[in-house]
């Protein structure tokens, strides 16, 4: 898994390419956790996410109630079969997703 930062004031965009699973998953939650405090508004670019899994959904999850409490957390450009996983684990009714 590759992870790209992009900080514009209290805006950050992390995009996200590959596999995000439970062997990767615990690095995008400690590159959540080094900004947040800096943080109001979160993008997450999944444009280049090939998969994710139930380790990935967990971090989702713990960021968008730490980023609810801000400016929001929101996660763009989700292809068919990561939207298909989010549509079956019901977070497509949780995330906001564009």
């Amino acid at each position: 898994m590759t992870i790209t930062k992009n900080q514009n004031g209290t805006t950050l965009t992390i995009g996200v390419e590959g596999r995000l699973d439970t062997v990767t998953a615990p690095e995008l939650e400690k590159e959540i956790a080094a900004v947040a405090d800096g943080v109001n508004e979160l993008t997450v670019d999944f444009a280049k996410l090939d998969y994710i899994s139930s380790a990935g959904l967990r971090v989702l999850l713990s960021a968008h109630k730490n980023f609810a409490k801000k400016g929001g957390m929101t996660i763009t450009n989700v292809n068919e079969t990561v939207m298909d996983i989010f549509d079956v684990t019901g977070f497509k009714d949780i995330l906001n997703i564009r």
